[in-house]
């Protein structure tokens, strides 16, 4: 005989609810603001108007969830300074989050796949610096573009793993498109810990609730001065930074 397990159906249905209101407020900021997002974007020194409404769009998202960040800042970000923003990536919330915790205007490197997503796609592709990891070419392209970017005063925000490891991963290893970035214009590397990114809200479909997203800001990694020689020290002290502060027994999910 068969019995029911209420809490278990209570959990999905929880989930499958969550998630279509996830993908509800994912696009309705944007539809509220869409004549100013569009303005934003019609020249690119405007970019840092379409940054604020950015950061508006990820606030509604994280607060609508449910969730709520705090942060920890070993180094503080100058506003006339352009950075390499780095974290760790296990979460459908990490665009947000950075977002969210960042003043600095910066552009995202990203997988040229969510251009698919509707609506968001249409503006993350005239907004973010797309890679096609499988092709070498626009890894070049990536490279111009950003010195593009740079050369506006902005920062550049890249996940460093270069996709989304399996739930079992702490944190993969690093690609070196970062590292080769910020060494070639010398600019500071901003490691950033998301601690509970990943049971707050991953990738999988029935996982997740709300509550507390901890982030700690750590005192950043020169450049100046560091040649393409160094790049592997300076991408393994990088990884090193935010792997200690994950495997740390007091960092897990409160």
């Amino acid at each position: 005989m068969c019995t029911f397990d209420f809490m278990k159906a209570a959990k999905t249905i929880f989930w499958i609810l969550w998630r279509i209101w996830f993908y509800f407020l994912l696009g309705l900021p944007i539809i509220v603001m869409l004549p100013f997002l569009v303005l934003s974007i019609l020249k690119e020194k405007w970019y840092p108007y379409f940054f604020i409404m950015a950061r508006i769009w990820a606030k509604v998202i994280l607060f609508g969830m449910g969730f709520r960040y705090s942060i920890e800042q070993e180094a503080r970000l100058d506003p006339k300074q352009s950075y390499m923003l780095i974290s760790n990536h296990t979460s459908m919330a990490d665009i947000m989050l950075m977002l969210a915790i960042t003043n600095n205007p910066f552009v995202f490197v990203g997988k040229k796949e969510l251009v698919k997503i509707p609506l968001f796609g249409f503006f993350y592709k005239r907004t973010c610096i797309l890679v096609d990891r499988s092709n070498s070419r626009s890894k070049g392209a990536v490279f111009q573009l950003a010195q593009k970017r740079l050369n506006q005063g902005l920062s550049i925000c890249i996940f460093p793993e270069g996709g989304v490891p399996t739930q079992d991963i702490i944190l993969d290893d690093f690609k070196d498109g970062a590292f080769r970035l910020a060494i070639e214009h010398q600019i500071p590397i901003v490691p950033i810990t998301f601690y509970d990114n990943k049971e707050r809200f991953s990738f999988r479909f029935y996982s997740g609730s709300p509550g507390r997203m901890r982030v700690k800001i750590h005192a950043f990694i020169p450049t100046i001065g560091k040649t393409l020689d160094d790049k592997n020290t300076i991408k393994a002290q990088s990884r090193a930074v935010i792997l200690n502060e994950l495997t740390k027994k007091d960092t897990y999910l409160k």
